[in-house]
């Protein structure tokens, strides 16, 4: 098989398919901004770090994120050889689809969309906690959060019809604020020497460091922190030289994400001390305000000022990652289209070739997740983020191990790649450590969506269960998923 056998390629030539999102609007870098956005930065260290230093491995959590880094390392490298063959928006389903079938194809198209959508809402949640608190704290005027959030779903809607160019030039802008102020601070910090104990590089990657406390758990959350790497391949087809740009978007991707929280996190654990991190993430903890881990030290290094610029950055964090979503969601939505898997009206492109259509229904599909949590009264942070950013990590840790498995078995069908590091070492060496990835999260996941036991079990209980009810409909139906 060779790259006209490509999905994209077949979907652009066929009748029954719709026409392709536009071309040559993304080089490297604006993939690599909605990567970070979908990422969220700020929102990651200070919603994570702190957990996974607490309650993790303490100091040792820079460590967790290093092994985190190199299993979504080995997990991209064959991730990308298969990414040389099949070019399409829809990327896991359609890599899956390749090598496991279509029926399998179809029900990772549905647990793809339900991740999307999940995350999404999940952010929709802490967004409109944010928002409200902000605005109650500068003008005394208390908005309920689900109104900020509904607004902002109608502004995400209208950028999102604007164009992949126009989503990008607003995504860097917000990427480039917290990136900025997490990375002059870690910078600063490790110029400077370190905290009052040092760099204290032992106490964070040595071995006994690493394995001190309950390591799972920070690995647990150095995984999830990663979610949305995988967003390189989405925009594929609108790509310059998408063979080219994207596997070098994917690279840079997983080496600037993976450098940023291991270095940062380093830095936040040398501020504080390497002996007193634990302690102090744990009184954050206890404070209700998790974030005074990170944003203390910051405050401390530059200054009181920003303690106000730090949570006006984490509402524009989360902004970013909504609309990056957002735009991962409507491809797939496209794509599912334009397979037919879905009605092929999802497939309508607006003047500036953006699939408007599939963004409104995906726009709507945000809107159901997050309505019933307003109109029941549930607390948009404890419930709404809590629950489905652990659905969303546990659905996509799933498509990764299946992508790992289908690039095995694509490669040795079709011998269109014999490199063995890139076709069966790397994925299968990568598949296992995603698996390792899926247990800690099923062990901890009372603790990932901080949440009782009976809600953590049917919380997980509904990945599988849209799995199987997509495999299902495809046999059913008879329903044309990928395309071998």
């Amino acid at each position: 098989m060779d790259s006209q056998t490509a999905v994209g390629t077949k979907a652009a030539s066929e009748p029954s398919t719709a026409g392709r999102l536009k071309p040559d609007s993304l080089g490297v870098l604006g993939i690599l901004f909605f990567v970070l956005s979908a990422q969220a930065p700020l929102t990651a260290i200070a919603g994570a770090v702190p957990i996974a230093v607490g309650i993790g491995n303490g100091a040792g959590t820079p460590a967790a994120y290093l092994l985190a880094g190199v299993v979504i390392l080995l997990f991209s490298v064959g991730f990308v050889a298969m990414g040389r063959h099949v070019v399409d928006a829809g990327a896991f389903y359609t890599y899956i689809g390749k090598g496991l079938g279509r029926p399998t194809g179809s029900g990772s198209a549905g647990v793809a969309l339900f991740a999307y959508c999940a995350i999404q809402a999940a952010m929709y949640g802490l967004y409109g906690a944010t928002v409200s608190g902000l605005v109650e704290h500068y003008t005394g005027t208390h908005v309920a959060w689900w109104v900020w959030t509904l607004l902002t779903m109608v502004i995400v809607q209208i950028l999102g019809a604007s164009g992949i160019e126009m989503g990008a030039r607003i995504l860097t802008a917000f990427v480039l604020a917290e990136f900025s102020i997490l990375i002059v601070f870690a910078l600063v910090t490790f110029f400077k020497g370190g905290g009052p104990e040092g760099l204290g590089f032992s106490d964070s990657f040595s071995a006994s460091a690493a394995l001190q406390g309950a390591p799972g758990v920070a690995l647990m959350f150095a995984v999830a922190s990663m979610f949305g790497f995988e967003a390189t391949a989405i925009y594929g087809e609108e790509a310059r030289e998408p063979r080219r740009t994207v596997p070098r978007a994917t690279y840079l991707s997983v080496g600037v994400v993976t450098g940023f929280f291991v270095f940062t996190s380093w830095m936040l654990i040398s501020a504080h001390g390497a002996s007193r991190a634990t302690a102090e993430a744990g009184k954050a903890l206890g404070s209700g305000d998790a974030t005074s881990f990170v944003f203390a030290p910051i405050a401390a290094q530059f200054g009181g000022w920003v303690n106000d610029v730090l949570p006006v950055l984490l509402a524009t964090s989360l902004f970013a990652g909504i609309l990056a979503f957002h735009n991962s969601a409507n491809r797939y939505l496209f794509a599912l289209g334009r397979e037919r898997l879905l009605p092929h009206g999802l497939t309508v492109l607006n003047g500036r070739r953006s699939p408007w259509r599939a963004g409104v229904v995906q726009t709507v599909l945000a809107a159901l997740l997050v309505l019933p949590f307003a109109v029941l009264g549930k607390d948009p942070v404890l419930t709404l983020f809590s629950w489905f950013s652990g659905v969303a990590v546990l659905a996509m840790m799933l498509l990764y191990f299946l992508t790992s498995v289908s690039v095995v078995v694509f490669f040795r069908r079709s011998r269109a790649d014999t490199r063995p590091w890139n076709t069966m070492i790397a994925p299968v060496l990568g598949a296992l450590g995603i698996a390792g990835g899926i247990w800690l999260i099923v062990e901890n996941f009372t603790t990932l969506i901080g949440g009782d036991r009976t809600t953590a079990v049917w919380l997980q209980l509904t990945v599988p269960a849209v799995l199987v009810l997509g495999v299902v409909a495809a046999r059913v139906t008879k329903g044309r998923a990928v395309r071998p």
